[in-house]
């Protein structure tokens, strides 16, 4: 007989004891490929895109649970005429309540439109990387400028999302409705916008940078047995950059989520006092409900002109 050349199932628990290796002893047994041509292997690929785009939404669901519930613990505490007597008993507990009650299609709303456009991004990059050995100039521009123009709308609904969740823990309303009135109330307060973001983002960065510094600091001297106290506690390495990377990289973990908590509360709070300064004028009868250190912070260029336009007249 010739030579066994077709290619047919081969059992690899009973092909080494059957026929096929006398009659051919040069046949091999090799793996072709996992599964087979089933529905489930021809969409394989569909099944992952979804599982990309179903992490994309429940990862910004729960960031946006967990803004919404800050957002409301802060606005009660704004919006609490007396302070902290008008203040709800567990304003974080409540918040959360509320927001898992009553927000929670707003939040899944809010978090399916940004993870459409996080997967439309990750599509992009993944077309990059495949045609980074074409020779297309053409096509390298337009994907690029496509990836620029998805990176800054992925940043703006972000910004948007964010403004939106403190509307809807202050005002209960839809998501629709929230990021319009959130949008709109800070273009009308477009100045005090952009210093108190780029401030706070100055100083948090600041802050993140002492304490990565100071614990990077510290573990050098740790790691290195430089400190005479915990000298015979500190391990014995021979390379020790990698176990102080660790250390600066955790602790940047660390403090970015406890700032990401002050950042909330000031975004929060602005937003409070923006609304509060159109809705009440600071008389007897529409009283202020910002405190007194608040005031005097963000009320000094407010005031001035009303009190120059009183002397005036």
């Amino acid at each position: 007989t010739g030579p066994l050349t077709a290619c047919v199932p081969c059992p690899l628990q009973t092909f080494n004891t059957s026929n096929v290796t006398k009659l051919c002893p040069d046949a091999q047994c090799l793996f072709a490929f996992y599964g087979g041509e089933t529905a489930y292997h021809k969409y394989l690929i569909v099944l992952q895109f979804f599982n990309v785009f179903m992490f994309f939404w429940l990862a910004n669901f729960v960031i946006a649970l967990g803004q919404v519930t800050l957002a409301g613990a802060f606005a009660s505490y704004y919006w609490a005429f007396k302070k902290p007597d008008d203040m709800p008993a567990f304003p974080l507990f409540s918040a959360f309540g509320r927001a898992l009650r009553y927000h929670t299609g707003s939040l899944a709303f809010g978090s399916l439109v940004l993870a459409v456009v996080q997967v439309i991004r990750v599509t992009l990059e993944y077309l990059d990387h495949r045609l980074k050995a074409a020779e297309n100039k053409f096509a390298k521009f337009l994907l690029s400028c496509l990836k620029c123009c998805f990176w800054c709308l992925e940043k703006f609904i972000k910004f948007l999302n964010r403004n939106a969740y403190i509307m809807i823990a202050i005002y209960g309303t839809n998501f629709c409705t929230s990021a319009r009135n959130a949008f709109f109330l800070l273009m009308r307060n477009i100045i005090r916008v952009a210093v108190l973001d780029k401030v706070t983002d100055f100083l948090f960065f600041l802050g993140k940078l002492l304490i990565v510094g100071s614990v990077g600091i510290l573990a050098f001297f740790f790691f290195t047995q430089r400190i005479k106290l915990v000298q015979d506690t500190a391990p014995s390495l021979n390379y020790y950059w990698v176990p102080i990377l660790t250390v600066i990289v955790g602790s940047y973990l660390i403090a970015h989520g406890f700032f990401s908590v002050y950042s909330m509360c000031v975004d929060t709070l602005f937003l409070c006092f923006c609304e509060d300064l159109e809705r009440n004028d600071g008389s007897p009868e529409r009283p202020y409900y910002m405190s007194p250190e608040l005031s005097e912070i963000l009320l000094k260029g407010h005031l001035e002109p009303s009190k120059s336009a009183d002397s005036q007249g």
